[in-house]
């Protein structure tokens, strides 16, 4: 985020403010209280949490940074922080379902006071880095949008009940089998990062640079589920030589058989609408980095790097199936020409680790922790998924998880050397 090159947004500030709000707590509804207290894993979070904690960051970092500033429970703000060492002290991850209070209610109405407060402010005007600032949380905030769905996704499945978040639309047509192809990549020099007319960047996605990329290609589409079966029923999940030493020490651990949410029938997968039939032409989601790594090895093929990923989407229109559409999973590739489903649908796992670029520089003070601090031991996911919403990616946006994550909507895309 460069403070010093923000741009005033066509679309007014305080209704983008109003709009990514109001849409955390829609997609909330129809949920219980129960279900939003729910932690399902230490990766995971309760709906609960994701409702107060980007609110939080609203507290201490636009309104915080008035010293005339009282916080009305500043005893929540342990409970609230996520990793922000510098602020203070915070309550442990894995453990945020013990939080019942505050209660429901009182993060709702702490919500709606932030929001009031937060208003009134940009109403009187801002300057840049307050500016900066609040849409740094709301694109935060977005971030915590698609963590409620993939985290409340996780723990309905580990319900016995398989309980369905939002009833599933009516099913588009699946296309016929597009054989999958690989489309010549540019060789050279290119640049990647964030470009000044872009209007919003995380840290981590700067300073854009020059690098170097050797002959290449990438497949067109997203590997499918009918394409990863024919790798489970290979005995994908049985070959050590496919597997990364890590990986296949977390298959012998895990158990792993299969996708994330495929059920044992190999016919149908747990959804965010319940459990229904495998779509053979739907993109396989759900899949870690050491899968997606295995099937590229049993493909033929690899995974692409970031670099090629970036410079094959550079210039793409960002279109999808993404958050707005209300499906809340992978949908077939349609029929086109060129690139396909490079944005939206799923998470792409590239070849790449998290690391810092050439003259990487943190964000100053406390918000200089939001992404540096976490490039270690990680792996770069591109593109988004039905999950994020539309007008929060671009072509140089950095996802990062582990290796052995796949809760989220992550999928494969394949790339070859040429």
């Amino acid at each position: 985020m460069n403070v010093s090159t923000w741009a005033v947004r066509k679309e007014d500030r305080l209704a983008r403010f109003m709009r990514i709000r109001r849409q955390t707590l829609a997609l909330c509804a129809g949920l219980s209280a129960e279900d939003l207290m729910v932690q399902s894993m230490p990766d995971a979070s309760p709906g609960k949490w994701h409702l107060a904690h980007p609110t939080w960051f609203f507290e201490q970092f636009v309104l915080g940074r008035d010293p005339a500033y009282r916080a009305p429970n500043p005893e929540w703000h342990y409970q609230f922080n996520s990793y922000y060492e510098s602020v203070g002290p915070m309550h442990a991850r894995p453990k945020r379902g013990l939080l019942s209070r505050p209660s429901l209610d009182e993060v709702r109405d702490y919500r709606a006071r932030i929001d009031e407060a937060v208003g009134e402010l940009m109403e009187r005007g801002v300057d840049d880095e307050l500016a900066a600032r609040i849409e740094l949380g709301l694109q935060h905030e977005q971030q915590h949008q698609e963590l409620m769905l993939t985290d409340i996704k996780h723990a309905f499945w580990c319900q016995p009940l398989h309980p369905v978040y939002r009833e599933a639309l009516p099913a588009e047509s699946s296309a016929a089998s597009l054989l999958m192809h690989f489309m010549q990549g540019r060789e050279g020099v290119v640049e990647i990062g964030h470009d000044d007319s872009q209007r919003f960047a995380y840290d981590n996605e700067t300073p854009r640079h020059h690098t170097w990329l050797s002959a290449h290609a990438l497949a067109h589409r997203l590997v499918t589920n009918s394409e990863y079966l024919a790798f489970v029923r290979d005995g994908g999940y049985h070959d050590a030589g496919l597997w990364l030493s890590d990986g296949w020490a977390t298959v012998q651990r895990e158990g792993w058989q299969r996708p994330m949410y495929w059920q044992e029938d190999l016919a149908s997968e747990f959804t965010l609408s319940g459990i229904c039939a495998l779509d053979p032409q739907a993109p396989v989601c759900h899949i870690s980095y050491f899968e997606a790594d295995a099937f590229a090895r049993w493909a033929g093929a690899r995974l692409p790097t970031e670099a090629e990923w970036e410079d094959a989407a550079r210039g793409l229109q960002i279109a999808g199936n993404f958050q707005e559409s209300q499906r809340f999973h992978p949908v077939a590739a349609p029929r086109g020409e060129g690139m396909l489903q490079m944005y939206g649908d799923v998470w792409e796992w590239t070849a790449s680790p998290y690391v810092s670029y050439p003259g990487f520089k943190p964000l100053p003070g406390a918000l200089g922790e939001y992404n540096g601090k976490f490039m270690n031991g990680q792996w770069v996911l591109r593109g988004g998924s039905c999950a994020t919403p539309q007008d929060h990616i671009r072509a140089s946006y950095r996802n990062f998880f582990p290796p052995h994550a796949r809760w989220q909507f992550s999928g494969i895309r394949l790339g070859q050397d040429r």
